[in-house]
């Protein structure tokens, strides 16, 4: 199916979807953004749109603050949800299956936020290329019967961006901020203090020039993931990085020669 077909399936889902109140599952990134200028252009009807936010542990500072001005360039009703993943032991020990762990716990206390609220219906921003890789959270999104009209209308990474800038949504190229417990292997206790040395690691690196960067963590050993071809820039600025990230207590500062790739955590899965 090309571009267009899918952009004319989405709408006509959209379309429909608004012609009630609806959730939207709303982190700020590009695909949950999309899908909220998508329902504000869809409504023809005077419905309420409520964007709800988790605001937890495991992600990153920065995605409230960014899903906060998004939504009010939407005009929607923006909700934040707390949730302490920590305080279950089985997510805490980062297991294979912890993000279906999470994804339950948080979209279970979205049911429950919209059933309060008298809406039956929830979006999700998973695309297509989501469908192709580890989402073990994916199987909770599905239990609890959240939609995903990106997915379902076949919508890859790409054309999600694409459409997003047809829309003017701010964010259409804003680099994704996965959950910190990416950057641990899986079975290592995740502890608040090493989400916010990771946190403020990649924000250094971040403003140091790196906008697409991942900083896993390994004991000791900090493994920075950015695109290949701006290793020459990096290695510039070594001596820099190095001071800086081990004077935020990391103590082998290294650089992965394969660059950047999400997921890179799942190889050996």
């Amino acid at each position: 199916m090309i571009y267009e077909e899918k952009k004319k399936i989405f709408y006509e889902k959209m379309r429909e979807y608004t012609r009630q109140d609806l959730c939207i599952a709303f982190s700020g990134g590009v695909d949950s953004s999309l899908l909220l200028m998508a329902a504000k252009k869809c409504m023809e009807e005077e419905k309420k749109i409520y964007a709800v936010t988790f605001d937890t542990m495991l992600h990153p500072s920065c995605d409230l603050e960014t899903a906060r001005k998004v939504a009010g360039e939407a005009g929607v009703i923006h909700e934040v949800i707390y949730l302490n993943e920590l305080e279950q032991a089985q997510i805490r020990f980062n297991p294979v299956n912890r993000c279906y762990l999470c994804k339950k716990a948080l979209f279970q206390r979205l049911k429950d936020f919209a059933a309060q609220k008298g809406v039956s219906l929830i979006l999700e921003g998973t695309n297509e290329d989501d469908l192709h890789v580890y989402r073990p959270g994916l199987q909770a999104i599905r239990e609890l019967g959240i939609l995903s009209p990106l997915a379902d209308t076949g919508f890859t990474k790409e054309e999600v961006r694409r459409l997003a800038g047809e829309l003017g949504v701010s964010v259409a190229s804003r680099p994704s901020t996965p959950c910190l417990a990416t950057r641990l292997p899986y079975g290592a206790e995740i502890k608040p203090e090493i989400l916010d040395q990771i946190a403020r690691g990649e924000e250094f690196l971040k403003n140091a020039g790196f906008a697409v960067v991942r900083l896993r963590l390994h004991g000791d050993i900090a493994r920075i993931e950015i695109p290949c071809e701006q290793f020459p820039e990096f290695l510039k600025k070594r001596e820099e990085i190095a001071e800086n990230l081990k004077n935020m207590g990391f103590s082998y500062i290294t650089l992965d020669i394969q660059g950047f790739r999400s997921g890179s955590m799942d190889e050996k899965l």
